[in-house]
Formats: structure tokens, sequence, C-alpha cells
């Protein structure tokens, strides 16, 4: 749908946007330390991005009996984050890398969802019938659970307290940042999951309920390697 595409163009220049707004504060000098010279980081960040993001978006819309190419955010974040890893690892590059991207990221999900709003049934990601005062009809005459703004509206309270804390000079905020990104947007989207329709693969849970618990202890695996890491210096 043109809306979509629109909002995912929205997103891309928010994201852009932001990441400038944080370069030109000056909040993440000190502590970012992605490896910004070496095109092949970013390469990886890219491809493993885009392959997470049809691996697993494809595969729950399968699960549902849509057999067509999909692709999901969570998908894009957990393919990133593996390929990163893998060439952190084979670079011998330690601590975190990701520090930039977390205002963007933010921004980037927040705007992207409302697309997914407006795109309604087709796109699959609105969420199941409530009685709730706020649900949302998107044709079908069933008012739904807005699922894709309750997730804007979780990640626009991340990145404000998010921007608040670096703008303070917050050591946990700008030395964990990005594992304290992953951890906020596994935890939000896991409890989303269960206003969604998709198809459970483990008792109650779907598809992206485990993406998210996988994203979530990778954060907090991560945090205390990092401590541990900055400890040790």
């Amino acid at each position: 749908m043109i809306i979509h595409t629109i909002f995912d163009i929205a997103a891309w220049f928010s994201a852009w946007a932001m990441a400038r707004f944080v370069a030109h504060r000056g909040y993440l000098k000190a502590s970012t330390r992605t490896p910004s010279r070496d095109p092949d980081y970013f390469i990886a960040l890219g491809i493993g991005a885009i392959l997470g993001a049809l691996l697993f978006g494809s595969w729950n819309l399968n699960l549902a009996g849509f057999w067509q190419i999909g692709h999901s955010v969570a998908g894009a974040v957990a393919g990133g984050i593996v390929a990163v890893e893998i060439f952190k690892w084979l670079t011998g590059i330690r601590g975190s890398t990701g520090g930039q991207f977390v205002a963007p990221l933010a921004i980037g999900i927040a705007v992207g969802r409302w697309g997914c709003f407006f795109a309604g049934l087709p796109d699959y990601t609105y969420g199941t019938p409530t009685s709730l005062p706020w649900g949302v009809d998107f044709g079908d005459g069933i008012p739904r659970h807005p699922v894709q703004l309750y997730e804007s509206a979780a990640m626009l309270l991340f990145l404000a307290l998010y921007l608040r804390n670096i703008a303070r000079g917050s050591q946990l905020f700008l030395r964990q940042g990005f594992y304290l990104f992953v951890g906020w947007y596994a935890l939000q989207r896991f409890f989303w999951e269960f206003l969604k329709p998709y198809p459970v693969v483990i008792g109650p849970l779907n598809l992206f309920h485990l993406v998210c618990l996988a994203l979530f202890c990778y954060s907090v695996f991560m945090m205390r390697q990092n401590h541990e890491l900055r400890a040790a210096v």
C-alpha cells in the first residue's frame, strides 16, 4: 500500500534525523565504539538484518497459511545482532558497538508502526478482537487491539527515557544503551504478541515470542558481560 510506503520512508528519514541530532549533541562521543571506518561491519549488519527480516517474516506468514514473502522488524533486529556478533568475534572486537543505533532504531520503529496501522488487515499486524473503547475496526467490522500503536507508544517512551539519560551523562545508558534497547524492545513486543492472531508454535507462544525471549536473554547476558569487561579495564 502507498500509505505503508510513505510511513516506511518517514521512518527512515526520522531515523536519519535522530542520528544527526544525537551526533550533533555529542551525547555518545566518548562511549560509541562502532568501527565506523570498516565497511565490512555495516555490510554484515545490513545482510544480517535483511535475512532476519525476510526469514522470520516469511516463516510467520507461512505458519499462518499465507505462502508469501514477508518481513519483520523483530527478525531484522535479531538477524542484525547475529551478524554483527559473528563479525565482532571474527575480528576480535569486544564490548558494545551499537550505541549510535539506539535512538534511530527507536524512532524508526515508532514511526514505522503507524504505517502498519494504516495498512490495515492486509499487513497482518493487527490485534485480536477487543471490547475496549479504543478498539479499531480495520474494515471487517470487528474492533481490534491497535497493537501497532501500542508498540509505537512503548518505543517512544523508551526513546524519551534514553535521550534524557544520555543527555545527563548516565553511564548505564551510555555504556549499555544498545542492550537496554534490545531488552526493552523484546519485553514490550513479547507482551503485545499475546494480542495478535499469530499461530502458536510452543504452548501459548508464537514464533515472535520465541524471538523476543532470545533477544531478551541476549540483552541480559551482554549487559553482564559488558559490565565485567569494563570492570576489568
